[in-house]
């Protein structure tokens, strides 16, 4: 995506923070519930808070040359990192309260990482198609690390349309752009259209075909 106004330079990358903070607050919920529901110290709760809410940006930033990533120069993403994590450790009854809260919350950040991943791999110059699966790694990376620390088997393998649904957001920001929409207009059809779509395969079950191998062997050496 091409900017020639410097104002419009401008509004982009206020809005690509925005979004980038505001999925760096909901993943590190989702993160620090995570570990509170696994009984971790208020330690592995803030790194877990950390890594959940930064690793996908930190991944998207190295990929498209934006050194060092905005997570590690930036003290702000830091701040609500650890935010989120005490607030999870010192109120985690209240959140709880939520429906389902660590899905809810994981939800909203795959939206808003999805939407800024894929606008800021575009102002970086990146093909259509590229950018939009660059923003669909943005959206599943913070998800990724908290369940490979949590010994579980990352969402985006098993749950109910995970990357799905972040590549579909990637796709409506990518489409409004080359349609020359304003940006505001296509970060919030991109999000609800993430956000959206994965509520829905949560509350009705939809997901991708799995494979039946029930009787197959574990390992190829039959362990």
């Amino acid at each position: 995506m091409t900017i020639e106004a410097p104002a419009a330079r401008e509004l982009l990358g206020t809005l690509v923070t925005a979004l980038d903070l505001g999925g760096t607050f909901a993943f590190a919920l989702s993160g620090a519930m995570a570990g509170v529901r696994r009984r971790l110290d208020i330690f592995g709760i803030l790194v877990l808070s950390f890594a959940a809410a930064t690793f996908g940006g930190i991944t998207r930033d190295l990929l498209i040359g934006a050194v060092p990533p905005a997570a590690l120069k930036d003290w702000r993403y830091l701040a609500v990192s650890i935010s989120a994590g005490v607030l999870c450790f010192f109120w985690s009854s209240v959140i709880e309260k939520l429906r389902n809260p660590v899905r809810m919350l994981d939800a909203a950040g795959l939206a808003l990482f999805a939407v800024a991943g894929t606008e800021k791999a575009m102002s970086y110059g990146l093909s259509p198609v590229m950018a939009a699966l660059l923003g669909m790694l943005t959206g599943i990376g913070g998800g990724v690390a908290r369940d490979v620390l949590l010994a579980e088997v990352p969402a985006v393998l098993r749950s109910d349309l995970y990357a799905v649904a972040a590549l579909a957001g990637a796709a409506v920001v990518v489409g409004g752009s080359r349609l020359h929409l304003p940006v505001v207009i296509i970060a919030l059809a991109g999000g609800l259209v993430c956000f959206g779509l994965r509520v829905m395969a949560i509350r009705r079950g939809w997901h991708l075909p799995v494979a039946h191998g029930r009787d197959l062997p574990a390992s190829p050496d039959g362990e």
